[in-house]
């Protein structure tokens, strides 16, 4: 028999079916007994263990001997064995061991698991601990909750199964799988808020997946509540953690490149030669043919520098006007906040900006078909970031002044004799051929490395004489000598078509329609798409002709461009294309509602794996005359966009729809057409789209969302609202027509309707119904499990209690979005909501304040955010004004300003308080005429941002000016008026 007591006791027989154990009293009784099985439990003990289940328990009034007895004499009858249950003495005992009950067994393993994590064998010790806690069904002794006899027990078991718990979540952060381990680690820490141990892994798995600042975020929270509730101070351990995130809170995780799954051979002196170069060159290009083994070399070189890297492939990239974004996204950054208003600048300012002062080493793999464009980012990029160096791999040079030229040669004899015996034993076990023989064949393909690659994995069926007889006839050479680039060129291309040939028929058919794949494909798509199945996939992977790692398949780009041309050859290419565009728009279908759910984290990784498809997908699709197709993969993927801040990405490719579809939305697509309006808009070059369409996607969403019909992409109503509340629109009708959506059927448009309303009563002047609306939404994004929603929702909430003075509401609320905005990496969001903190914390906690600043700051230049940063120094320049250094706030609020574009509403409120800054300084030197001049531009600067019939009071309040702040403005104005001076130029509307 089985017994468990890790929930309800429970007795289980050998065929595993329960076996039935009567009334509460003799649940107890087997329960007590079950505490310390095989050892003798006293009468007197099992008596007061059962008062508390009986009647007659709660008056004190315990079971008699002989009531015991008669429990016992059923308990036996039950379990259907009386040897079972033994009377020694004045007591009863057991007879089972500690390994019949689920609480010694999960001891057990509990104990083995701990002892391997100790060890470092994380992966040894996570099955145990998992093994151990599925063992538990629910409390400790549950059939006891309320007996003292068997409360210490209980609460020794629930003290082992937490740190049980703790072990396999550090187990699982040490594996790498920390992104999942975050939600768990948040509710534990909420169950035991002073738990040193689950605050440092938590911050681990928050840091491990990029998200410093909310680690230390929960540092500090920590902190405060040990202070605060047991008046000591964290441990040496956490301490020493908090000091390491700190230290890596300016560097960035590294964009890294492609993960080899073979070893390096024969360039090990070239690496360190470029590496050596890079030194003092500032662009260096890796030239030479395809197949030659540039796209290798230039990871090795990027895996063994000792600086940051970014690894960015282009080979997928098709649209020249998309190359910054992409930028963007292999460094992990941002087009926008989550406030999804992208701002004034594009996204090469931001890449300017995030690397400006900072010294990476940017790789750019396989350039030569965006050569021109290529190259005219480079150079931006060198002169505008002093500190930064590129590596970059193409077929012919970028044309740029200082570009050192690496020229890419073939192996020489010896290591391309190494690099074919090394992929022939892969294939072939215990090969061991006479080098001269294989030295016969590499010559032959040129000493090529991805020709020798090709060529040694036909071992498999080949013998090494077979292979070099069918090579020679091939191509007709027996090879002798180094050849031109084109030469070299035409033998790789032979050595593709001969492989090529050698396939099966299923598998050419696989081959050349996965070459459709840019970014290469789940396994899923792909035998979807290629019409195969997985042994075909897994023997092109044999082969060399495709890489199969983490779940995805993915072919090299020289080998993709023959398959690419086989395909037009079998007159496949539109019905391949086809299937792939359906493929890929039922894989963002089926996952855009989820991404406004709690499932957002895990759904978000698979879909930017797709993510270098969607443009192609889309303009083959314009090209095809399927216009509602470019229009449904562009709306189900919006969510998934500006969820990233990726919409810049899509937006050539929605803009050449437009020129398509016109002013006139296809039937029943009304909704996509606006989304379509909406990605178009994204950015400096989409203002003319959205002059131009505006109208029209305005009447097609509001046919979409009426009172009695949902549309299908609610997160289009949040982006119609923020483009016509910060761009060329009719903000109070969208605003309208989105709030209306408070009775919708959809509950996401639900919870963005009380988010907008609580805007417009901001508006109003009614801060009570714009706090209602702010809870209101932050209950419903928080029930839905959408952190996107819910983080804007709490920044809103969080300056309504601000406004009201209440401090520590709006510091608590901030907090918990800053965890939300870093899950999501939303780098800017979280150096705003750093200053906001700042700012709430300046009075009081001015070193606090100072290190929210600093480290806002840092956030903000490596997403590449002037206005963010505007912020920071905005508030450095109020900490140094309060510590009387004059200089140094007018140092501080000289940069901010400059870092600020007046026409930007979302920096208008740090741009008013940076020019009032500059007032008080101006005051402090005595110089008031300089003092009312700043005043005064502060004033009018509020005055633009302020909706008709609003005072200037009235509008410095909206943009969060504290009154000692707010009263210099409205005095310099007045005072203007009173001696009749001349109204200053006014500041540039900003709406």
């Amino acid at each position: 028999m089985r017994f468990g007591i890790l929930g309800g006791t429970q007795v289980w027989s050998d065929d595993g079916t329960e076996v039935a154990l009567g009334g509460p009293a003799r649940r107890a009784l087997l329960t007590l007994l079950l505490v310390t099985p095989g050892e003798v439990v006293p009468v007197d003990r099992l008596a007061d263990g059962i008062a508390t289940v009986v009647a007659g328990g709660p008056d004190g009034t315990a079971p008699s001997a002989h009531a015991i007895q008669s429990q016992v004499s059923r308990l036996r009858s039950a379990l259907g064995d009386a040897a079972l249950v033994q009377r020694v003495g004045a007591g009863y005992r057991l007879a089972v061991t500690e390994q019949d009950v689920d609480a010694g067994r999960f001891e057990r393993l509990a104990h083995q698991g701990r002892s391997l994590l100790r060890e470092g064998d994380a992966e040894g010790a996570l099955p145990l601990l998992r093994a151990g806690l599925e063992l538990w069904r629910g409390p400790a002794l549950a059939d006891l909750a309320d007996s003292e006899p068997a409360r210490a027990a209980a609460v020794g078991l629930e003290e082992l199964r937490l740190t049980a718990l703790e072990d396999r979540l550090e187990a699982e952060l040490r594996i790498g799988e920390h992104q999942y381990a975050v939600p768990e680690l948040r509710e534990l820490l909420g169950l035991h808020p002073l738990r040193e141990r689950l605050a440092g892994l938590l911050m681990r798995a928050l840091s491990a997946d990029g998200g410093q600042a909310a680690a230390l975020v929960v540092f500090e929270e920590v902190r405060r509540r040990l202070a605060d509730e047991l008046g000591a101070d964290p441990a040496p351990e956490l301490v020493a953690l908090h000091g390491e995130l700190l230290r890596a809170d300016a560097v960035p995780a590294r964009a890294a490149p492609p993960a080899p799954l073979t070893a390096f051979v024969g360039r090990a002196g070239e690496v360190a030669e470029i590496a050596q170069l890079l030194e003092t060159a500032r662009l260096v290009t890796l030239t030479g043919p395809g197949g030659v083994g540039k796209t290798r070399l230039s990871a090795e070189v990027a895996g063994a520098a000792r600086d940051e890297v970014c690894f960015v492939e282009l080979a997928a990239l098709r649209d020249a006007a998309a190359l910054p974004q992409t930028l963007l996204g292999a460094l992990g950054l941002r087009e926008s906040g989550l406030h999804l208003a992208a701002g004034p600048h594009g996204p090469l300012d931001r890449l300017i900006t995030a690397l400006s002062g900072r010294g990476p080493l940017l790789v750019l793999d396989n350039c030569e078909h965006l050569v021109e464009e290529v190259a005219v980012l480079a150079a931006r990029l060198l002169a505008a970031c002093p500190r930064l160096r590129v590596l970059a791999t193409s077929r012919e040079p970028l044309g740029v002044i200082g570009e050192h030229l690496h020229p890419v040669r073939p192996l020489d004899d010896g290591a391309a004799v190494a690099l074919f015996t090394d992929r022939a034993r892969a294939v072939r076990r215990g090969f061991d051929a006479a080098p001269d023989a294989v030295r016969q064949v590499c010559a032959a393909l040129d000493n090529l490395p991805l020709a020798i690659e090709l060529a040694a994995a036909r071992l498999r069926t080949l013998t090494l004489a077979e292979l070099a007889a069918r090579l020679d006839d091939r191509l007709g050479v027996t090879g002798s000598g180094s050849r031109a680039p084109e030469t070299r060129h035409r033998t790789l291309r032979s050595v593709v078509g001969w492989s090529w040939e050698l396939l099966s028929e299923p598998e050419q058919r696989a081959a050349r329609r996965f070459s459709v794949f840019a970014g290469g494909a789940s396994v899923a798509s792909a035998l979807r798409v290629c019409a195969t199945d997985e042994d075909i996939l897994q023997s092109l992977a044999d082969k060399s002709l495709l890489e199969w790692t983490g779940g995805r398949c993915r072919m090299l780009e020289t080998i993709r461009a023959y398959g690419a041309e086989r395909l037009d050859a079998a007159g496949e290419r539109w019905e391949v294309r086809r299937e792939q565009a359906r493929t890929l728009l039922e894989l963002l279908s089926e996952a855009e509602p989820w991404l406004l759910r709690g499932e957002q984290l895990r759904r978000l990784p698979a879909l930017a794996a797709e993510q270098p498809d969607l443009p192609v997908a889309v303009r083959w699709a314009i090209e095809a005359g399927e216009t509602d197709t470019a229009l449904r993969l562009l709306a189900a993927a919006s969510t998934y966009l500006w969820i990233r801040g990726a919409a810049g990405t899509a937006a050539p490719a929605a803009r050449a729809l437009l020129d398509v579809v016109g002013d006139t939305p296809p039937d029943g697509l009304g909704e996509e057409y606006a989304i379509c309006v909406l990605l178009a808009a994204s950015g400096p070059a989409g203002v003319d789209a959205w002059r131009r369409h505006r109208a029209a996607a305005g009447k097609a969403l509001t046919a979409a969302w009426t009172a009695d019909r949902s549309g299908r992409h609610p997160a289009a109503l949040l982006l119609w609202m923020m483009h016509n509340a910060t761009g060329e629109g009719d903000a109070p009708s969208a605003l309208a027509f989105v709030a209306a959506q408070r009775d919708s059927h959809e509950p996401w448009a639900r919870a963005v309707a009380h988010y907008v309303t609580g805007f417009g009563a901001l508006g109003e002047q009614d801060p009570a119904a714009a706090e209602r609306a702010f809870r209101s939404a932050v209950a419903q994004f928080r029930a839905l499990g959408d952190r996107w929603g819910t983080a804007l929702a709490l920044d809103a909430l969080a300056g309504v209690a601000g406004a009201r003075g209440d401090g520590p509401t709006a510091a608590a609320l901030t907090d918990e979005a800053l965890g939300l905005a870093e899950q999501l990496g939303a780098l800017e969001d979280c150096a705003d909501l750093l200053v906001n903190r700042g700012d709430l914390g300046a009075g009081g906690d001015p070193a606090s304040a100072r290190a929210d600043y600093v480290r806002a700051a840092g956030l903000a230049r490596r997403a590449g955010s002037t206005g963010a940063l505007a912020a920071a120094l905005r508030g450095l320049g109020d900490l140094a004004l309060v510590e009387r250094d004059a200089a140094m706030a007018e140092d501080l609020y000289t940069q901010a300003l400059g870092q600020l574009d007046p026409h930007w509403v979302k920096g208008l409120g740090n741009r008013v308080r940076t020019l009032a800054g500059l007032g008080r300084v101006a005051e402090a030197r005595g110089d008031d005429a300089a003092a009312l001049a700043r005043y005064r531009q502060a004033a009018r600067a509020a005055e633009s941002a302020a909706v008709p019939a609003t005072t200037l009071p009235e509008a410095l309040r909206l943009l969060g000016l504290p009154e000692p702040l707010a009263a210099p403005l409205v005095e310099a104005v007045s005072r203007g008026g009173q001696r009749g001076e001349p109204e200053p130029e006014r500041e540039p509307m900003a709406r």
